[in-house]
């Protein structure tokens, strides 16, 4: 993640920079504020703006006038209310402005969400460093077992990087590479995306070549490139993004920047985050069927799956829900 002297000088002139308010400000945010965050090998994210805390959302549910004389332990009984019974207006009053850097093809799953207002780095009208994402060959994928183990998955999550296709899963990854399977694909896309930058280059002109307009010239570039957005969002939209790509079935390199997005949200506001988690994130909501083998398993009748009423893939799913062995 590469910043240079310009970027460098004018982060920390942000950060000398002090203003005179009335609004509620949460420290432990102020503390990262404008700081760039590591994420993947040439990419961060850094808080720009937030609006609101976990106070203030507690006040938009009570519609009052100010803070009042509640206790911690009273809005935190509020807030999980709240989201324990999906009441999600209130969150909707706080908001956060991320300044992201991030690889083409995680973009174009982020994007996917689109409660954000996004504004993009414009590759129309700037030149693109020779930046590009690549896959660490030697932290092979643990995709399997990170799924079904969620206390493996806190602790190696990070570890994900290059893996086989999934054969039940077209959107994942599975077993692991072999090491040196691993290195040669890496090789590949690394020297796949330099050529493609050299063209790039030439085409822009360098050398004394004649110059292709811009907008032309980045059309060669692969999705592995980098790009940066500004990305501002509710806190309601956030925790949805993060129920989805926190989460251990997630693609790893846009779970690697969720993980450091929720860090943030810890520190912004730690009584909803702590909700989140109990209420969401680590969660388990059962069909109507599913909750009635549930009911009957607790009267201690032996449900198979056969009895259940479910289908093998629900069945499967509730018994990984319910951290149960399933019958081989």
């Amino acid at each position: 993640m590469p910043i240079t002297g310009d970027q460098a000088r004018e982060i920390e002139a942000q950060r000398r920079t002090r203003s005179e308010t009335r609004r509620a400000t949460v420290p432990a945010l102020e503390e990262i504020l404008y700081e760039p965050i590591p994420v993947l090998d040439h990419g961060f994210v850094r808080v720009i703006d937030y609006m609101g805390d976990d106070a203030a959302i507690v006040q938009a549910a009570r519609v009052s006038y100010g803070r009042g004389t509640k206790q911690v332990s009273t809005d935190r009984g509020l807030i999980n209310y709240l989201m324990r019974h999906r009441h999600t207006s209130p969150f909707e009053m706080c908001e956060i402005k991320l300044h992201v850097k991030l690889p083409i093809f995680v973009a174009r799953q982020w994007i996917r969400h689109r409660t954000a207002n996004v504004n993009e780095y414009s590759a129309r009208y700037s030149i693109l460093d020779r930046e590009f994402y690549l896959p660490d060959s030697e932290k092979l994928a643990l995709k399997k077992t990170l799924a079904q183990q969620p206390a493996l998955f806190e602790q190696l999550s990070m570890a994900e990087a290059t893996a086989a296709q999934s054969t039940t899963n077209r959107q994942g990854r599975e077993a692991a590479l072999d090491p040196a399977a691993a290195a040669e694909a890496v090789r590949k896309m690394r020297e796949v995306a330099n050529r493609a930058f050299t063209a790039y280059d030439q085409l822009l002109g360098e050398g004394g070549r004649p110059a292709v307009a811009r907008e032309l010239a980045r059309i060669v570039l692969p999705l592995s490139t980098y790009t940066q957005w500004y990305w501002k969002i509710d806190l309601h939209n956030l925790l949805h993004f993060l129920a989805l790509r926190a989460d251990p079935h997630a693609q790893y390199e846009i779970r690697a920047y969720a993980e450091v997005i929720f860090d943030i949200v810890r520190r912004w506001v730690p009584l909803t985050a702590a909700a989140f988690e109990d209420y969401r994130l680590h969660a388990v909501t059962l069909s109507a069927r599913a909750r009635e083998v549930v009911r009957r398993m607790i009267a201690g009748e032996r449900v198979t799956q056969e009895t259940s009423g479910l289908s093998s893939g629900e069945w499967r799913e509730l018994l990984a829900a319910l951290d149960l062995p399933s019958p081989e």
